[in-house]
């Protein structure tokens, strides 16, 4: 499994050597180099051979400390003294006397016996970024609870520092740094080994679970960081390493999403808008399409003039292209930003890391625009990209609407046509006229009518039309009831003249029948509804209750005293009267 590594960096002076400012000591230090720090160390081969003559020493004497060679680390021999010092302390083994053991390996004897421990846990490998990170690992696990008080102002200046980098001095300084962290002081200290701490919380060293690692990261940002103690691109670092620990530890995407880069979200959701536009209003969708043209289309004299219309036009031409372009299979998005594609994924490779357990094949899906999947050890980031793109077809696509809407709206400032803006000219213009359809339609008048008011407003009506007749007026132009009026109007010519002969005095009953058939023969209705003391608007409202059942609508309209017929219904209401000559 890949668990570090890309480009590293040291800081040297013109002699190839590091300098530990503070101190006057020198390290063999590799030089600057591209490409990942599982290169070779320039001091691999001497730790090598010295590591060699200790394990021998070991084999005679039975000298675990030997065994495990840490007195040939040439690294740490400003602190510790000479290397061939430490070989001979090596061959004569470990005191049962710890002070004794320090003072033969070139430390003095105030040395705490726990960090000569952790020093001796320390076992030279191939010097690749997987040795020295799980011996970082490792020793930082003992060290997890050490607490120290020993100051240190120096300066150190070294990429992926580990605690195999630092002298007594040095780890001491750290320690005691790292203690007032815990306690809530924050005080300055050289970045690398605020770095180092931050490996701690990666690996695990100080943290209960992966929720505590991620706040303890966030604290020492708030702390630290954005309290101007550090350099302050360390942010990126630390939004980086929780965004990758949070996705290999499969925390829930909207969690995830919050460690992202704001940059790298902007990007996807842009995508996810002109990917369904009908899901997005307007302002939405321009947003998304400046985000891939730069200030370009922000200029244009379309939106100088008026920035809304403008918005909506072009909102409007992108939903257009999206329902109805294709070429070859595919639509418009496709052809301007492609498909999603896998690419390498190196999580943590910028920091000191190490999983002491291989995770499992996972896919953790961010959003909707990117994926991660995991296979055999190996990370890739399934996502729209790279040479994916194809932003010169969104691009010319974009001037193409451009200058069509500059000469529409007569903007001035007119660009001119190109060859490569041809195949969109087509679509850009049908978009236009359905666009202006659309506003036709909207600006129509819409009439609605309130059918569960009419009621109300034939009872309003009849108590008006009561309080300006006598009495006797009254008595003798009594509405009928509705449901007779309906079934008289309902009736046939025939069916209501033998109804009216038998019985005389409900002639009245089939006046709405006769008014309606006035209308239907285009004779004036005004004489009749005025001799029988009739509202206008009562007599339509009955008419319209009556064939509502069957056709669902208003038959006829009034407006002020006029009553019309609505001639879309006319042949309706001749076959719900029956055979009527006209």
């Amino acid at each position: 499994m890949e668990r570090s590594g890309l480009t590293a960096s040291i800081v040297v002076d013109n002699t190839g050597k590091e300098k530990n400012k503070g101190e006057d000591v020198y390290r063999d230090t590799p030089l600057p180099f591209a490409g990942s720090i599982s290169g070779q160390f320039p001091r691999k081969e001497r730790a090598a051979r010295c590591n060699a003559e200790a394990k021998q020493g070991a084999e005679a004497e039975g000298s675990l400390s030997a065994g495990r060679g840490f007195s040939a680390e040439e690294s740490h021999s400003a602190g510790r003294g000479s290397s061939v010092e430490g070989s001979h302390s090596a061959r004569r083994g470990s005191s049962v006397e710890e002070s004794h053991s320090a003072e033969r390996n070139g430390y003095s004897s105030d040395v705490p016996g726990q960090i000569l421990e952790m020093i001796r846990l320390y076992e030279f490998g191939d010097g690749s970024p997987e040795h020295r990170a799980r011996m970082f690992c490792r020793q930082g696990k003992f060290m997890e609870k050490y607490e120290d008080d020993f100051p240190w102002k120096g300066d150190f200046r070294r990429y992926f520092t580990t605690y195999h980098d630092l002298n007594i001095r040095q780890l001491r300084g750290y320690f005691t740094w790292r203690t007032g962290i815990r306690n809530g002081e924050y005080r300055p200290i050289s970045t690398s080994l605020a770095y180092m701490y931050l490996y701690e919380l990666l690996c695990g060293i100080g943290a209960s679970s992966v929720d505590d690692v991620l706040q303890k990261m966030e604290t020492f940002e708030e702390n630290y960081v954005n309290a101007g103690i550090s350099d302050p691109g360390m942010r990126k670092n630390i939004r980086r390493w929780m965004f990758e620990y949070a996705v290999l530890h499969g925390l829930p995407a909207e969690r995830v999403r919050s460690y992202a880069n704001p940059e790298a979200l902007d990007f996807d959701h842009s995508l996810v808008i002109l990917k369904n536009p009908k899901n997005h209003s307007d302002e939405e969708i321009f947003h998304a399409m400046s985000r891939f043209t730069g200030q370009t289309i922000e200029k244009s004299a379309v939106l100088t003039r008026n920035r809304k219309r403008g918005i909506h036009l072009l909102a409007g031409m992108w939903r257009y292209l999206s329902e109805h372009f294709e070429d070859n299979g595919r639509d418009i998005f496709m052809v301007c930003f492609g498909t999603r594609k896998c690419y390498p994924w190196h999580p943590l490779s910028n920091a000191v890391y190490w999983e002491e357990m291989e995770l499992p094949d996972m896919d953790f899906e961010m959003d909707e625009c990117r994926t991660f999947h995991l296979r055999d050890g190996k990370w890739q980031e399934e996502r729209y990209g790279g040479l994916g793109l194809h932003l010169d077809w969104f691009r010319s696509l974009l001037r193409a609407s451009d200058r069509i809407l500059r000469r529409k709206l007569r903007t001035g400032h007119y660009l001119r046509e190109r060859m490569d803006e041809q195949w969109a000219v087509p679509y850009i213009e049908a978009a236009l006229r359905e666009m202006e359809a659309e506003e036709q339609r909207a600006a129509m008048p819409v009439i609605e009518i309130d059918y569960a008011g009419l009621k109300q407003i034939r009872e309003d009506a009849a108590i008006t039309r009561d309080s300006l007749l006598t009495d006797e007026e009254i008595e003798e132009s009594r509405e009928p009831e509705t449901d007779s009026v309906v079934k008289k109007i309902r009736q046939s010519p025939g069916e209501a003249d033998r109804e009216a002969g038998e019985n005389k005095e409900t002639g009245a009953d089939s006046l709405y029948r006769r008014i309606l058939l006035m209308l239907l023969d285009g004779q004036p209705i005004n004489d009749v509804v005025r001799e029988n003391h009739l509202m206008p608007a009562v007599v339509a409202d009955a008419i319209n209750e009556a064939f509502f059942d069957e056709i669902g609508d208003s038959v006829v309209e009034c407006d002020g005293d006029e009553i019309c017929v609505v001639e879309d219904y006319r042949e309706d209401i001749v076959q719900a009267l029956g055979e009527i000559s006209l």
